[in-house]
């Protein structure tokens, strides 16, 4: 379970990495990409980030490091 969770908290990294470069690049070249996709991408940063959060967490109190008490 343990390798499971560290596979998908890699995954869960690479998206919010390519989301991020993605929307720093539209932002940088402007024009109608990032005025129609920079609220999307923010949003999806915002989510994949979110779904990295917890399972870093999950990793963290399988291994024993957080306590839920």
């Amino acid at each position: 379970m343990e390798s499971v969770l560290q596979i998908l908290l890699g995954i869960a990294l690479l998206a919010v990495f390519i989301v991020l470069v993605t929307g720093v690049a539209g932002f940088i070249a402007g024009g109608e990409f990032n005025r129609k996709y920079s609220n999307k991408l923010m949003r999806l940063r915002v989510a994949t980030q979110a779904v990295a959060v917890l399972l870093l967490l999950a990793l963290l109190i399988l291994k024993g490091f957080v306590q839920l008490d």
